[in-house]
Protein backbone atom coordinates (compact mmCIF):
# COMPACT_ATOMS: atom_id res chain seq x y z
CA UNK A 1 0.00 0.00 0.00
CA UNK A 2 1.05 3.33 -0.75
CA UNK A 3 0.47 6.81 0.65
CA UNK A 4 0.53 10.03 -1.68
CA UNK A 5 1.48 13.69 -0.03
CA UNK A 6 1.12 16.67 -2.19
CA UNK A 7 2.96 19.94 -1.44
CA UNK A 8 3.73 23.24 -3.39
CA UNK A 9 0.51 24.48 -4.42
CA UNK A 10 -0.04 27.98 -4.09
CA UNK A 11 -1.11 31.69 -5.54
CA UNK A 12 0.84 32.84 -8.55
CA UNK A 13 0.40 35.44 -11.58
CA UNK A 14 -0.08 34.20 -15.24
CA UNK A 15 3.55 33.59 -16.56
CA UNK A 16 5.05 32.19 -13.06
CA UNK A 17 6.10 28.87 -12.03
CA UNK A 18 5.63 26.50 -9.42
CA UNK A 19 7.05 22.97 -8.63
CA UNK A 20 4.55 20.41 -7.24
CA UNK A 21 5.77 17.49 -5.17
CA UNK A 22 4.21 14.01 -3.93
CA UNK A 23 5.82 12.03 -1.48
CA UNK A 24 4.68 8.48 -1.47
CA UNK A 25 5.19 6.29 1.72
CA UNK A 26 6.46 2.70 1.43
CA UNK A 27 9.87 1.01 0.24
CA UNK A 28 8.49 -0.10 -3.31
CA UNK A 29 7.70 3.14 -4.69
CA UNK A 30 9.69 2.22 -7.90
CA UNK A 31 7.46 -0.20 -8.87
CA UNK A 32 4.56 2.34 -9.51
CA UNK A 33 3.16 4.34 -11.91
CA UNK A 34 2.41 7.78 -10.95
CA UNK A 35 0.24 10.30 -12.53
CA UNK A 36 -0.87 13.99 -11.71
CA UNK A 37 -4.48 14.85 -12.36
CA UNK A 38 -6.25 18.18 -11.88
CA UNK A 39 -9.78 18.81 -10.86
CA UNK A 40 -11.72 22.07 -10.55
CA UNK A 41 -15.27 22.28 -8.83
CA UNK A 42 -18.03 21.39 -10.94
CA UNK A 43 -16.11 19.15 -13.86
CA UNK A 44 -14.49 15.77 -13.70
CA UNK A 45 -10.85 15.36 -13.06
CA UNK A 46 -8.55 15.28 -15.62
CA UNK A 47 -5.42 13.71 -16.19
CA UNK A 48 -2.18 16.22 -16.66
CA UNK A 49 0.87 14.16 -16.92
CA UNK A 50 1.82 10.67 -16.27
CA UNK A 51 5.30 9.35 -15.61
CA UNK A 52 6.68 5.61 -16.24
CA UNK A 53 7.99 3.22 -13.00
CA UNK A 54 11.85 4.56 -13.83
CA UNK A 55 10.83 7.66 -15.13
CA UNK A 56 12.07 6.89 -18.68
CA UNK A 57 8.60 7.09 -20.08
CA UNK A 58 6.29 10.17 -19.46
CA UNK A 59 3.06 11.96 -21.26
CA UNK A 60 1.02 14.64 -21.07
CA UNK A 61 -2.11 16.23 -21.88
CA UNK A 62 -1.99 18.45 -25.25
CA UNK A 63 -2.91 22.00 -23.22
CA UNK A 64 0.54 21.64 -21.10
CA UNK A 65 2.67 20.13 -23.20
CA UNK A 66 6.20 22.18 -23.52
CA UNK A 67 4.79 24.00 -20.56
CA UNK A 68 4.52 21.32 -17.72
CA UNK A 69 7.52 18.52 -16.81
CA UNK A 70 6.51 15.37 -14.85
CA UNK A 71 9.83 14.01 -13.43
CA UNK A 72 10.50 11.22 -10.32
CA UNK A 73 13.53 10.69 -7.70
CA UNK A 74 12.56 6.80 -6.78
CA UNK A 75 15.49 7.28 -4.18
CA UNK A 76 13.51 10.04 -2.49
CA UNK A 77 10.23 8.35 -3.21
CA UNK A 78 8.61 11.34 -5.09
CA UNK A 79 7.20 12.51 -8.02
CA UNK A 80 7.43 16.06 -9.48
CA UNK A 81 5.36 18.44 -11.81
CA UNK A 82 7.12 21.12 -12.75
CA UNK A 83 4.54 24.25 -14.44
CA UNK A 84 6.01 26.93 -15.80
CA UNK A 85 3.88 29.77 -17.94
CA UNK A 86 1.04 28.93 -16.06
CA UNK A 87 -2.16 30.27 -17.13
CA UNK A 88 -5.47 31.51 -15.36
CA UNK A 89 -7.01 27.79 -16.65
CA UNK A 90 -4.39 26.02 -14.76
CA UNK A 91 -6.00 27.01 -11.26
CA UNK A 92 -7.39 23.49 -10.02
CA UNK A 93 -6.46 21.08 -6.93
CA UNK A 94 -3.69 19.00 -7.93
CA UNK A 95 -4.01 15.44 -7.31
CA UNK A 96 -1.10 13.20 -7.68
CA UNK A 97 -1.75 9.39 -7.97
CA UNK A 98 -0.23 6.09 -8.43
CA UNK A 99 -0.78 2.31 -9.33
CA UNK A 100 1.47 -0.51 -9.10
CA UNK A 101 2.24 -2.12 -12.58
CA UNK A 102 4.49 -5.29 -13.33
CA UNK A 103 6.46 -3.94 -16.36
CA UNK A 104 8.35 -0.29 -17.22
CA UNK A 105 8.08 1.93 -20.16
CA UNK A 106 4.11 2.41 -19.43
CA UNK A 107 2.21 5.04 -18.33
CA UNK A 108 -1.42 5.48 -17.39
CA UNK A 109 -3.63 8.18 -18.47
CA UNK A 110 -7.16 7.44 -16.85
CA UNK A 111 -7.94 8.17 -13.19
CA UNK A 112 -10.01 4.53 -13.29
CA UNK A 113 -6.80 2.81 -13.39
CA UNK A 114 -5.21 4.75 -10.18
CA UNK A 115 -5.39 2.71 -7.40
CA UNK A 116 -3.89 5.82 -4.64
CA UNK A 117 -4.41 8.96 -4.39
CA UNK A 118 -3.33 11.95 -1.97
CA UNK A 119 -5.20 14.40 -0.86
CA UNK A 120 -5.02 17.03 -3.20
CA UNK A 121 -2.97 21.05 -3.50
CA UNK A 122 -4.56 23.42 -4.83
CA UNK A 123 -2.89 25.70 -7.31
CA UNK A 124 -4.24 29.24 -8.29
CA UNK A 125 -3.24 31.40 -11.15
CA UNK A 126 -4.48 35.22 -11.43
CA UNK A 127 -4.72 37.00 -14.36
Amino acid sequence: QVQLVESGGGLVQAGESLRLSCAASGRTFSAYATGWFRQVPGKEREFVAAISRSGGTTSYKDSVKGRFTISRDNAKNTVYLQMNSLKPEDTAVYYCAAKAVPFDGTTRTYTRTYDYWGQGTQVTVSS
